[in-house]
């Protein structure tokens, strides 16, 4: 290109001036040149003109902008990108250094340690581009400059920019190749068009694999011939070849290295944590998820065709020999695995569903950590100790991957947002209002979620949630809940809550109509080998087989595992991931647990009652009796109403109804008052104390509020309640003047946990309207302001005899603050009283403070709070294809 450097310096004069050759590549020729505006030396890379004039001068710079943002430590940007006299150039910063290349043909090898840190900070770069949807696509030592002995990657988005312009399919068909052989993932070489962010991590496993040794992976004579290779063959061993290299490098590497993607590390970062912790990869015995048999015939199927429609790579044979040999070799399947993980952090903050990424590799779920703070955190399959994800601090329900596995979409507070699992900061999405009962990520960026009787949908980047679904008054649905993407992202499927129960429904997205799938079931979770898993109303985890494009049940459902814990009676509390991983919690919805007196030393007695599924108990006032709601089998949260007697040591049911919770007494001690839920409304209810009445409705909002908690004042004429709609607001009512009802603690946030001071005129309450849960308290009155009580987060705020102490609990622990009531509330510094596994609550109070604050009544877990475990299944489906695929049938 001599000719070029005079029209290019003609054409460059008052910007660029060239000063010399540097070399020249498969795509650009680079030259040394001077920008004069910025009076800094440049490196100035020129299209070939015969791949200009194939991809398209004019798209191939409109396509080169999407990585001039690129800003990160480790990547080369891009200056500047234009047209000159019919050349197509492209500027970048001159690095006065050298390239791994340069220092391969020194060196041969690197040292060990010098390949590693170059190998990281290159995924570092990788990951940061990844996560801002830019694949590199050609990265090779000669790509990878060494400037201070920090590496610096270059020519970013330049093979994305020539694969999307004008003359890309031109230029596979034409033998051109985007890409280097030795360092192109099997996919790639085949002529994929779509390219993920997997094949940088093959290209680096292969840079990394040649700086230790001395050359690529694969290598031959032609193209031709190492492409057969990459294809058909495993790399040799590293350490046979250089034993100083570590076993846990070694199987680094051939991570990266592997044949699928799906086999690869899930992301750069990924790659990066592989290289740092010696332990995190396991043997191949070791139950890590892999690629599943249909993946391995569509990997076949993709062969086949690139015999057919790209000859070229045929060349000598060497690829159809190998291509023979693919296609008449059925890989085995994998062993069926089942085993059980400890989930420490009170099972993950409580009840919610640790989620598996689409991989199946890792799992992410709400807990609690060291800091007392509710948050998420990430473990992958092979790994024991779960890692915090930054910026999730109190996380509220159960989070959810995007369809790469790349981003984790949670709430926190009244904000749905989304975080790179690769770290970075929460970014946010939409505001979200009211109860949330699950979401989806589509492929198409699209998230829909369910909120009562409505599925919601907004667009992974932000904006302002749309009606999907609305109510259904002709099915008589009361809700939806659990929606989950098919493959397309067209269809979704979820369940429909009515009156009589879960039914499954395939909701088509354009149409705007859900369709029974005449399956009773919830929480439906698509497995791409062609299954719908789901569970039934007695816990059974069950797979049926599912035509996705159709959204239709092609065959009979079959068993999988049996005691799936279920959460008010609608989220079934597993996961399956696409590729068939299936983790879940076993056991009725109300755990087994006993009610406990607890000394303020902390020591626990429990009561003679039998086990049973313990909530809400509550000391009557003469602290005589407790009153307790007894979960429902099956149905967590509500069930019926028991009072307990100190001096006969019985239990006696007040309420018959199983949909019954929250009891509080009346100031005389007389009667209980409760919620009650019914067609999705909740009312309060009342009973005689000692069974004398019949229930019988109390207080009622009307239409669709639902009031949960609630107390009354002393004189027994104003009702003190938690009504959710929405949100969770306080209010303050006279007892016969319901719609007289005015807000006390009510803002854009939810308040929650009531508690009134013994003289009725203070309340404490919880509130995460500072991002966590935090204790408040304020007056009665309107306009009164609040004051502060907990450090580090708080829920289930109670008082003391006199209002002198108030107790709230945070993590396992239950803490006490020194209260003087007066014009103002001054309040003690939070000292921490006693901890133990006892259950709480995020809502309302789950224990309760003797009326002469000496004692507490607790609900403890029977099993004396060890680590829930959480059951695994891997390769179920890989197992189940083979035997249909012998069978002749479908799977």
């Amino acid at each position: 290109m001599t000719d070029a450097v005079p029209r290019l310096s003609a054409a460059l004069a008052d910007r660029y001036t060239i000063e010399r050759e540097l070399g020249a590549g498969g795509m650009a020729t680079v030259y040394l040149a001077h920008d004069v505006r910025h009076d800094r030396k440049v490196a100035l890379k020129v299209l070939r003109p015969e791949l200009a004039a194939i991809l398209g001068g004019e798209r191939f710079l409109a396509e080169i902008k999407t990585t001039a943002n690129l800003q990160h430590p480790h990547i080369l940007p891009l200056h500047d990108s234009g047209e000159a006299d019919g050349l197509v150039f492209y500027v970048m910063p001159y690095v006065e250094g050298e390239s791994v290349r340069d220092r391969l043909g020194r060196e041969k090898q690197l040292p060990v340690d010098d390949a590693v840190r170059i190998a990281r900070e290159v995924a570092s770069a990788l990951d940061y581009a990844h996560r801002h949807n830019v694949v590199h696509r050609d990265i090779k030592p000669e790509n990878i400059l060494l400037h201070d002995g920090q590496a610096l990657v270059a020519d970013f988005g330049i093979a994305l920019a020539a694969s999307r312009s004008d003359g890309g399919t031109r230029m596979t068909e034409t033998g051109m190749s985007l890409g280097t052989p030795h360092y192109m993932a099997p996919e790639q070489a085949m002529g994929e068009r779509e390219i993920t962010p997997k094949a940088d991590i093959y290209a680096l496993g292969c840079v990394l694999y040649e700086m230790l040794t001395g050359e690529p992976p694969f290598t031959g004579p032609t193209a031709q011939a190492i492409i057969a290779r990459v294809m058909t063959e495993q790399p040799r061993s590293l350490t046979l070849q250089r034993h100083t290299v570590p076993a846990h490098l070694e199987a680094v590497v051939r991570k990266a290295l592997e044949k699928l993607p799906a086999d690869r590390f899930a992301s750069a970062a990924q790659f990066v944590e592989a290289l740092d912790k010696p332990g995190m990869l396991v043997t191949e015995a070791a139950p890590v998820a892999g690629a599943s048999l249909a993946e391995s015939v569509i990997w076949r199927r993709r062969l086949a065709r690139v015999a057919r429609q790209a000859p070229w790579l045929v060349g000598a044979g060497a690829l159809g020999a190998a291509l023979a040999t693919l296609l008449r070799t059925e890989p085995p399947a994998p062993p069926v695995a089942r085993f059980a993980m400890p989930m420490e952090g009170a099972a993950a903050a409580g009840l919610f569903t640790p989620t598996l990424s689409p991989d199946g590799a890792r799992i992410v779920f709400v807990a609690i950590d060291s800091q007392r703070t509710q948050r998420l955190f990430l473990r992958p399959l092979d790994r024991e100790q779960p890692v915090p994800v930054p910026g999730t601090e109190g996380t509220i329900n159960t989070a959810y991957f995007s369809p790469d596995g790349q981003w984790i979409l949670f709430r926190q507070g009244t904000k749905l947002r989304k975080v790179a699992v690769a770290g970075g900061a929460a970014l946010a999405i939409c505001d979200l209002v009211g109860g949330l009962g699950g979401m989806s990520w589509s492929e198409q960026d699209v998230i829909v979620y369910a909120r009562l009787d409505t599925l919601y949908r907004v667009s992974a980047a932000g904006g302002q949630p749309e009606v999907l679904l609305g109510p259904d008054s002709a099915t008589g649905a009361l809700r939806y809940s659990n929606p989950h993407f098919l493959p397309g992202g067209s269809k979704l499927v979820a369940s429909r809550v009515t009156s009589a129960g879960n039914d499954l429904v395939v909701v088509d997205l354009e149409a705007r109509r859900a369709t029974l799938l005449g399956i009773a079931g919830m929480t439906p979770n698509y497995v791409d080998a062609g299954w719908l898993v789901y569970v039934d109303g007695a816990g059974t985890l069950l797979a049926v087989p599912f035509d996705p494009r159709r959204g239709r049940v092609t065959g009979q459902a079959v068993p999988i595992a049996e005691n799936v814990n279920i959460l008010q009676g609608r989220f079934a509390r597993f996961s399956a991931s696409r590729s068939g991983t299936i983790a879940y919690f076993t056991g009725a919805a109300g755990e087994m647990r006993e009610l406990v007196l607890v000394g303020r030393d902390g020591r626990a007695q429990a009561l003679p009652v039998p086990a049973g599924a313990y909530r809400y108990p509550r000391f009557s006032p003469n602290g005589r009796r407790i009153a307790v709601g007894i979960e429902a089998q099956g149905r967590a949260v509500v069930g019926d109403i028991w009072d307990y007697d100190f001096t006969s040591r019985r239990l006696t049911r007040l309420t018959f109804d199983t949909v019954s919770f929250q009891p509080e007494w009346t100031p005389d001690g007389r009667q209980l008052i409760y919620a009650r839920a019914s067609q999705g409304t909740v009312e309060l209810y009342r009973v005689a104390a000692d069974g004398s009445t019949d229930p019988a409705p109390w207080f009622s909002r009307g239409g669709a509020n639902r009031i949960f908690e609630s107390q009354l004042t002393p004189d027994g004429r104003r009702l003190v309640f938690r009504e959710d709609v929405g949100v969770r607001d306080i209010l303050v009512a006279p007892v016969d003047s319901p719609a007289a009802a005015r807000p006390l603690a009510a803002t854009s946030f939810n308040e929650r946990g009531i508690a009134l001071s013994p003289d009725s005129r203070w309340l404490a309450f919880t509130s995460n309207l500072s991002g966590a849960n935090e204790i408040y308290v304020r007056r009665l009155e309107e306009g009164s302001p609040r004051w502060k009580a907990s450090t580090g987060g708080g829920t289930e705020p109670r008082w003391g005899p006199l209002g002198r102490e108030l107790f709230y609990r945070s993590a396992d622990t239950v803490y006490v603050v020194a209260a003087q009531l007066g014009v103002e509330a001054r309040l003690g510094e939070p000292r921490a009283l006693f901890g133990g596994p006892f259950a709480s609550s995020n809502n309302e109070p789950l224990y309760d403070v003797a009326p002469d604050g000496r004692q507490f009544v607790m609900v403890r877990p029977r099993s004396g709070g060890q680590a829930a475990l959480l059951h695994v299944i891997l390769h179920h489906f890989d197992q189940r294809e083979r035997r249909a695929a012998a069978a002749g049938g479908a799977p």
